[in-house]
């Protein structure tokens, strides 16, 4: 056996320290990042309060309809990939939703709902840590809900399109940008919580026959899985996301609260 090199040893120790000490710098929050994480904590505590109160209860309503067309759009956007033909997308006021294709790959469609309004929850979180990054996520939703504006065949599903996307250009004027911030972080974070009650209300807790775990199970292994155990799989999926959404967020936008406007003042419209 060789004998090992002291010197190289020490600088690999050194090196591996400093690797470690940077990424421990990088997840420490920053006094405004601290600001950031306090209001997704609000967030999530108003959205978990009002979420089943009588009669408040509806001030989600809409936010509540948007993330069931996020769910709907992910079902739809997949199947274009696998070359699907999208024939309609729809919203119920019961917040159920249906997106109707003709071909694609079931195998990546049917989980695409969950896993992948999660993700855009998960994408919304982390650019909700930056005034431009927000700007940018805003410019992205605002493109999804075009095209559910374009696969749309009911009037609320149309309706909840239009609603949010005059809101997104409203806020994009507010306060330099900073009103834009706090609603993508709120659309993400509302996104993620109601992906995860989703699929344990239908998929784990109830088991709702014909949703998209069970034709899911059926598919991909004859069901020697039960839809409950891929609800778990994918309630897992769902929150690693979510968490990730967090620290990939700390990771990466330091700036302070003056230098994010800076940086966003020349990005679009004023």
């Amino acid at each position: 056996m060789a004998p090992v090199d002291q010197t190289s040893y020490d600088h690999y120790l050194v090196a591996r320290q400093a690797v470690s000490d940077g990424t421990s710098n990088r997840l420490t929050p920053t006094d405004d990042q601290k600001i950031t994480l306090i209001i997704i904590g609000v967030y999530i505590a108003a959205i978990l309060i009002l979420w089943n109160l009588p009669f408040i209860k509806h001030v989600l309503a809409p936010f509540k309809l948007l993330t069931v067309g996020l769910h709907e759009f992910s079902h739809a956007i997949v199947g274009c990939f696998t070359c699907a033909k999208i024939e309609s997308l729809e919203i119920d006021p019961h917040e159920g939703g249906v997106t109707r294709m003709r071909g694609g790959i079931p195998m990546c469609t049917l989980p695409a709902g969950y896993l992948g309004s999660s993700a855009i929850g998960a994408i919304l979180i982390l650019c909700g840590f930056d005034i431009l990054a927000s700007k940018i996520a805003s410019i992205f939703l605002g493109v999804c809900l075009l095209f559910t504006l374009w696969w749309a065949k009911n009037w609320l599903t149309r309706g909840i399109g239009l609603l949010f996307i005059g809101l997104i250009v409203l806020l994009w004027f507010v306060a330099n940008g900073v009103g834009l911030k706090y609603f993508v972080l709120f659309v993400g974070v509302m996104s993620c919580l109601y992906c995860l009650w989703d699929i344990l209300d239908d998929l784990v807790f109830r088991k709702v026959h014909e949703s998209d775990a069970s034709k899911f199970s059926q598919m991909c292994c004859g069901g020697c899985m039960s839809s409950r155990v891929w609800g778990v799989i994918w309630f897992f999926i769902s929150l690693i996301f979510l968490v990730a959404g967090i620290l990939i967020g700390l990771a990466a936008f330091k700036d302070d609260a003056q230098t994010q406007r800076s940086q966003s003042d020349s990005f679009g419209p004023q």
